[in-house]
């Protein structure tokens, strides 16, 4: 007769379960030293590498003032100076938005930012940019003004066109509304954040002539030396 050891059995039980091996998977790629870490490359003192924070930046400032307008209404934004600015800060933190976010992109484009395991992460800072370019579209079409009107009745025969008007109708207020406050908002910020994690998980991508300067070499021995010892 075998005899076992509940807390053995309990143990071996517990370490198969979805939420151990969900912890055990952020450990391991995502240890505390690398989702916060204390010291970078040196080679992120480059400005090419802060249009990324910066548009992190803009977007922060993007989803604080929508909120608030999406609270107080067209009738706020529109008549009250308190909303007016409000709503020019909302409108022109989407312009630094874009700015910042297009520099970023074009910058990681020309250095291969792919490289090293990092196509995911490339892949999903260009998905976060077509989420946006959607997003940015329905909020010009509730902005409850005749330009909004204007691009509404404009873009309808576009979508119309290629097919795309079956699935979505720019003169429907209620729904580019919902679009716009509820559902693109949260997908670019969802994948904002998973873009994040790819990056603090592969590290940022060095210059493509690191590798031969003298900093990378010193980097790529001590790297080895570690693994070494």
């Amino acid at each position: 007769m075998t005899m076992t050891d509940p807390e053995t059995s309990t143990s071996a039980a517990e370490n198969d379960m979805w939420t151990a091996k969900l912890r055990r998977s952020w450990e391991k790629n995502l240890p505390p030293d690398k989702l916060l870490p204390d010291r970078q490359p040196a080679y992120v003192a480059s400005w090419i590498y802060v249009f990324g924070v910066a548009t992190i930046a803009a977007l922060v400032v993007v989803f604080a003032s929508g909120l608030v307008l999406t609270l107080e209404g067209p009738s706020w934004y529109h008549v009250s100076s308190v909303g007016l600015f409000v709503n020019s800060l909302h409108f022109w933190s989407v312009q630094l938005f874009f700015i910042f976010m297009v520099v970023h992109l074009w910058g990681k484009f020309w250095m291969a930012a792919w490289r090293g395991r990092r196509a995911m992460t490339w892949i999903t800072g260009v998905v976060c940019f077509l989420g946006s370019v959607g997003t940015a579209f329905t909020g010009y079409l509730i902005q409850s003004n005749f330009d909004s009107q204007w691009i509404a009745s404009e873009a309808k025969d576009g979508l119309n066109a290629v097919g795309i008007g079956a699935f979505f109708d720019t003169e429907n207020y209620g729904q580019a509304l919902l679009l716009h406050v509820a559902f693109l908002p949260l997908v670019v910020g969802f994948i904002v954040i998973i873009h994040v994690l790819l990056v603090r998980k592969h590290g940022v991508v060095p210059p493509l002539d690191y590798a031969e300067s003298a900093a990378g070499q010193e980097a790529a021995a001590a790297a080895n030396a570690e693994v070494s010892n």
